[in-house]
């Protein structure tokens, strides 16, 4: 277990190099694969498209926030995990990436302890330092599914002040299992720990269902976003559930810090809750997308892989090949034109042997990197590639 200080600086985003780089190559016309990044090549679905055409000839598009949307969020609670939430508790925001730093600012103070696995996504670590809090990091590997367990909360000496877990997570895609998410959160209640859940890949999974915090804890923090399963990473659209006692100092701060989302992007997200027929097909393709990615992996001899119950990632080891997972990226991505994220981005302690693919493309991309990449394998192994 890892206490970092507030005080180190905030660590570069290093798979944003990798698409500067990417987009740098494109520009000067070569052909980029981006799986560098969970971003959805298919874009909005047709009819939050449509939605949001229609709603540019309205005369006033200004600070707004959609009572409508934030109603037909709360009936998907009910929906899809059988919970009841009341939709003022439920705050629009510019992405995910805000509601994560409204939940802890409403939810804790400077210097309160948050736990998080490690592997897990750059912008937990970063964030807390940003705000003058301790992560509190979690060797979590393949003997725990890289996920966080209640053992961790109950053996934590002194008990962290939070929690931030993902399921499925970020970088490895690994989903907890209901029985699971329920001990841990009875760990979280016995020991006073708040917990902040980020569902954004929540209908993204290929076998094992995914689980809601609320189902287990009705006053966690739950953050979810219309990037991933919807399609919409440049909407810049995302919500977070408030326990009902800190509603009134997150919509304080929600007010002050981020005004309110893109009034276009909340149209479109509303006619987005109807596209389910299209969403659902590219769930299809990603688990087609995943197989292929899985078997060209083993036909290059890259096996030792994080159990991809969800997402749209494969997080595997490249020990066996070099120690430095960058600048294996980067030349990749030279070599081949398929973008990659490095592991370093995910585990700044081990993540040098790991690297991230994001298979979330097309399936005729998937294919082309594919091919790609086991032409470069063929050239450049046996041996090291140091």
């Amino acid at each position: 277990m890892t206490n970092s200080p507030p005080s180190q600086g905030i660590e570069p985003f290093r798979a944003i190099e990798i698409s500067a780089l990417a987009r740098k190559l494109r520009a000067e016309g070569r052909s980029v694969i981006h799986m560098e990044f969970g971003q959805p090549a298919d874009g909005a679905p047709a009819g939050a498209v449509a939605a949001a055409r229609a709603a540019l000839d309205e005369p006033d598009m200004g600070y707004w926030e959609s009572v409508p949307l934030r109603q037909r969020i709360a009936r998907h609670y009910g929906e899809h995990y059988g919970v009841d939430v009341d939709p003022q508790r439920i705050l629009l925001t510019c992405g995910a990436s805000p509601a994560l730093v409204l939940a802890l600012l409403t939810g804790f103070a400077a210097g309160s302890r948050v736990m998080t696995a490690r592997p897990g996504y750059v912008a937990y670590r970063n964030s807390l330092r940003a705000l003058q809090m301790i992560p509190v990091e979690v060797e979590c590997g393949a003997a725990d599914r890289f996920q966080i367990h209640a053992r961790h909360i109950r053996e934590a000496d002194p008990a962290p002040d939070g929690l931030i877990v993902a399921s499925p997570a970020n970088p490895t895609g690994t989903i907890i299992p209901p029985a699971e998410l329920a001990d841990l959160a009875d760990a979280c209640r016995e020991r006073g720990v708040r917990i902040i859940s980020d569902e954004i890949y929540h209908r993204l999974s290929y076998g094992a269902e995914t689980h809601s915090l609320l189902q287990y804890d009705p006053g966690a923090f739950v953050i979810n976003s219309f990037s991933k399963y919807y399609g919409m990473p440049g909407w810049r659209l995302g919500w977070i559930v408030c326990p009902p006692d800190l509603v009134a100092g997150a919509r304080a701060r929600l007010g002050n810090l981020f005004l309110s989302p893109p009034a276009l992007s909340q149209q479109a997200a509303l006619a987005a809750f109807d596209c389910e027929e299209e969403l659902d097909a590219r769930v299809a393709m990603y688990r087609r997308n995943r197989q292929l990615l899985i078997d060209c992996l083993a036909r290059i001899g890259i096996t030792d892989i994080a159990p991809s119950d969800g997402a749209f990632y494969v997080y595997a080891s490249i020990a066996h090949l070099t120690d430095d997972s960058l600048a294996l990226c980067k030349r990749l991505l030279e070599d081949t034109g398929v973008a990659t994220a490095p592991g370093l981005d995910f585990d700044p302690e081990r993540g040098a042997s790991f690297i991230r693919f994001s298979y979330a493309v097309t399936t005729d991309m998937a294919r082309e990197a594919c091919a790609q990449l086991e032409a470069w394998f063929a050239s450049n192994m046996p041996g090291r590639l140091d």
